[in-house]
């Protein structure tokens, strides 16, 4: 079976240790790993993994560009990679940071609202999110235990508002409040990723919310380095789902978001 990691993150090699321990850190995970193309492909290979989807974040306006490069540079160095672009709400030239991004080939966009210090909601995004619409994907993290920046009512807002945005809720719509977030986000129309979720639920609970939320709504995702590949291909692998919901999950969601062939 052919397996998508739709919400994986690395690093330049000189930042690739601290940058995962500073995010563990936060978290309070232990299973970290270093955060560098080499070891995702590597760990990623064992696990069965075939496609990468990079999802960067920029925590400061004047770190957006090189980051995009970074992560540009890196899909062309890979053909296992298919990155997404990263933007900040504090940026003025917002709306030419998504041209560039479109144009030069990455796949969609990744907002980290608690790390990057704003709001799903938060009014200066709204010209993005408008732009964004029947076009590429935006994924968004949900959820976190230290703020509400993220919080998956903020999103059901913004899905509201923007019908036509192509979104990904990560962490099944809401990392840490997994429960609050279903009755919120389960008749939206939009996708949910399963990263980050595997390790604090039991195998029944998160058939639970794969079935209440849609199989065809869900994604596999690692949140590498955060976690290890192999440990979240075999968690995922060990959910009692039919071949059905696997294959749908696994690969075929993530090839239609994709438009992959």
């Amino acid at each position: 079976m052919e397996i998508i990691d739709f919400h994986a993150h690395i690093y330049p090699e000189k930042i690739a240790k601290k940058a995962a321990e500073f995010i563990c850190d936060y978290y309070d995970l232990k299973e970290g790993m270093e955060g560098t193309s080499s070891l995702l492909l590597e760990q990623g290979k064992k696990a069965g993994i075939s496609k990468y989807v990079i999802l960067p974040v920029a925590t400061k306006v004047d770190n957006v560009r090189s980051i995009n490069n970074f992560v540009l540079e890196e899909q062309i160095a890979h053909s296992e990679f298919i990155c997404f672009g990263t933007v900040h709400a504090g940026q003025e030239n917002l709306i030419q940071e998504v041209e560039y991004i479109v144009s030069s080939g990455l796949h969609g966009i990744k907002i980290h609202p608690d790390q990057q210090g704003f709001a799903i909601d938060d009014s200066r995004l709204y010209p993005l999110y408008d732009s964004l619409q029947n076009k590429i994907p935006i994924l968004f993290h949900c959820g976190d235990p230290k703020s509400n920046l993220s919080h998956p009512s903020r999103l059901k807002k913004i899905l509201k508002e923007f019908p036509h945005l192509n979104v990904i809720a990560a962490h099944f719509g809401g990392w840490s409040i997994f429960e609050e977030a279903i009755p919120i986000l389960k008749s939206e129309s939009c996708s949910f990723d399963i990263s980050s979720s595997l390790a604090f639920l039991s195998p029944k609970k998160a058939v639970e919310y794969i079935r209440t939320y849609g199989s065809e709504k869900m994604l596999f995702g690692t949140d590498f380095p955060m976690w290890n590949p192999v440990k979240e291909v075999e968690r995922f692998l060990e959910l009692p789902l039919t071949s059905c919901e696997q294959e749908q999950i696994a690969w075929q969601n993530a090839q239609r978001i994709l438009k992959l062939s």
